[in-house]
């Protein structure tokens, strides 16, 4: 999921690498990194992350160049974006607000985004796709809580 930046990200993206590239380096060491992430998106990156990040990288260099940092920064908003996208439909087929979908709730969805659609498709979409077991008084929690199926 690797989608490249607009223009303007791309500009942003740009303007924060330099930001937190104080020293002039021509790249972005671990506390530079997390900088930039806060910078960005709001938020301290775990250390797990910032390991992942700085393993791929270090093994050429001393830490995230340019290129690459814009290329991680890409993914990283097209799967802020992917995230939110699921949220605001979750939200929309909860239509009770309950933090869960229950079988009712995704055929009531699919009824009034899909009219014609069989019922039994909407029934094995959401056993196959929420309850690989079938159990039908499983609930569907809220994202990120999503892969997170209680009775």
């Amino acid at each position: 999921m690797c989608a490249a930046p607009s223009r303007a990200g791309r500009e942003r993206y740009v303007r924060v690498f330099e930001a937190c590239d104080e020293d002039k380096k021509g790249y972005l060491s671990r506390e530079d990194f997390k900088v930039a992430v806060v910078m960005l998106f709001g938020y301290k990156p775990s250390k797990v992350e910032v390991d992942s990040v700085m393993a791929s990288v270090q093994q050429k260099n001393s830490g995230v160049l340019l290129e690459e940092f814009l290329k991680l920064m890409s993914t990283k908003k097209a799967a802020q974006l992917h995230h939110s996208e699921i949220r605001q439909i979750f939200t929309a087929f909860d239509m009770q607000y309950r933090g869960f979908l229950t079988l009712e709730d995704f055929k009531r969805a699919f009824n009034s985004i899909a009219p014609k659609l069989p019922e039994r498709i909407i029934v094995e979409a959401f056993r196959i796709r929420i309850f690989p077991s079938g159990d039908r008084k499983r609930q569907c929690h809220s994202p990120p809580e999503s892969r997170k199926c209680g009775f």
